[in-house]
């Protein structure tokens, strides 16, 4: 398979635990203390690292340093948008289509030389 497309998809399973890592015990935990929380965010994030090691390994064969940060901040918004609007029930803002759009801008000036 494609280094970029292994990259992409590990990076993707990485950000889906990520998100959960660091967001869920907001709602599923609140009324835990917050180092009970932590160690339960501890255990979902060692499934992140499974993920993001080899991804940026695999991509930083092919891609530099600031590219493989910028396809991981493009995947973290489109993780994190849905897991805001389904799993913590917050409503969808048009400021996620804006940070969106930052972005495509930030995406442009790290492959535009590539």
């Amino acid at each position: 398979m494609n280094p970029v497309m292994t990259t992409v998809l590990l990076l993707i399973c990485s950000n889906v635990f990520m998100t959960f890592a660091w967001y869920a015990h907001l709602k599923e935990m609140g009324d835990k203390p917050w180092f009970i929380a932590a160690f339960v965010s501890w255990g979902v994030a060692l499934f992140e690292y499974l993920f993001q090691v080899p991804a940026n390994r695999i991509g930083y064969e092919v891609l530099s340093l600031g590219q493989l940060k910028i396809i991981q901040e493009v995947i973290t918004l489109s993780i994190f948008v849905p897991f805001v609007v389904f799993y913590m029930k917050e409503p969808l803002k048009l400021d996620y289509l804006w940070a969106g759009l930052c972005l495509v801008g930030a995406v442009y000036f790290m492959f535009r030389s590539h």
